[in-house]
């Protein structure tokens, strides 16, 4: 296959393209080259702002794909752009949504692609909807080749999944583990969650692309292994033999406190803290065969292998540290003085 991709060094996009130049495609990839050292080694880069709309359509020449697809778009506007510059140039265009777009709070727990799409609590998941809306329309209306592609949380060596963290990653929960401190946990930890790692995520990916059978579809990529928060944080604290000192707090709280930047209110309400299930029968149906082989408990270890080798990937994060502590603090004080009150009889 002659593959593009928008973006092509992400989480996700990383392994799909390591993947695909193993197996001798041709890949090619519009990017702006501020993280070079993540290019993959045998890609051809179109080293441009793929908003600079002129300049990415003189840059393609006359060139045509097989499988183009974009990881980097956000909201409907770039979309638009893409149907501009790449209708009659590729024989499918696969957008990357997300699996926060399914109805929250869910009707029913285990999620398909015929699951509603609403998510009051998160403008993101919105954006995709109105992405996934705009595409389907131009597939309706055109016959615009588009498949959709629903990742959920999907991890790899650089960074592990947990439920809360600051607006600078995962290190500083880790750290705090490290260092013999509670870590927050929104609720009980008992709702279920469902992470992915990425290279299990390309297979399936791989195998839509190029696939008439997934032109028209929305298809959602998961792994088959469900755990409880509690389950993925001991995991975790195992992965690094400490101690695992969960502090619970509801959601609410934790939304309520947070500084805005965080959006807890869309990671929480909108995303993590609900009870997920995803049943991916549609995409072994497309991709026969496909079944992800990594269970956590395994990639924790394989990312922890490289993350504590590697300094660049523990970034500090005092916001996040402080305002857990203050965050434990409160809580804590308000606890004592309701157990001072019921003692007393004051609170009746």
């Amino acid at each position: 296959m002659k593959v593009l991709f928008i973006g092509g060094t992400g989480v996700i996009s990383k392994a799909i393209s390591r993947r695909l130049l193993l197996d001798g495609h041709e890949l090619w990839l519009i990017n702006r080259g501020n993280r070079m050292n993540g290019l993959p080694e045998g890609a051809h880069l179109i080293q441009a702002d793929v908003n600079d709309e002129a300049l990415v359509a003189e840059m393609l020449g006359d060139q045509t794909f097989d499988v183009v697809a974009d990881f980097i778009a956000f909201v409907p506007e770039q979309l638009e752009r893409d149907h501009r510059l790449f209708t009659g140039r590729t024989r499918q265009f696969i957008y990357i949504s997300s699996a926060s777009a399914y109805q929250k709070p869910l009707s029913d727990f285990r999620i398909n692609e015929g699951t509603p799409l609403a998510n009051p609590y998160w403008k993101y998941s919105r954006d995709k909807i109105r992405g996934e809306e705009l595409l389907m329309r131009y597939y309706r209306e055109e016959g615009f080749p588009v498949t959709i592609v629903r990742p959920s949380h999907t991890y790899n060596e650089e960074n592990i999944p947990v439920c809360v963290h600051g607006s600078k990653g995962s290190w500083q929960v880790i750290k705090r583990m490290l260092d013999g401190k509670p870590v927050i946990i929104p609720g009980d930890g008992s709702s279920l969650w469902t992470v992915t790692w990425n290279d299990d995520f390309a297979k399936g990916f791989i195998g839509l692309m190029d696939n008439i059978h997934a032109i028209g579809e929305a298809v959602q990529i998961t792994g088959d292994e469900v755990l409880t928060w509690n389950q993925i944080y001991r995991i975790i604290a195992d992965a690094l033999d400490v101690e695992l000192k969960p502090y619970y707090v509801a959601s609410e709280f934790l939304i309520s406190c947070s500084p805005e930047e965080w959006d807890l209110r869309g990671n929480l309400w909108g995303d993590k803290s609900n009870t997920v299930f995803f049943d991916n029968s549609k995409l072994k149906r497309l991709v026969p065969g496909f079944h992800s082989t990594v269970r956590f408990d395994q990639g924790v270890r394989r990312a922890f292998d490289h993350i504590l080798s590697h300094p660049e990937c523990q970034v500090l994060d005092p916001e996040y540290d402080a305002w857990c502590d203050r965050v434990i603090e409160v809580q804590e004080e308000a606890l004592a003085n309701l157990a001072g009150s019921l003692q007393t009889g004051d609170i009746l």
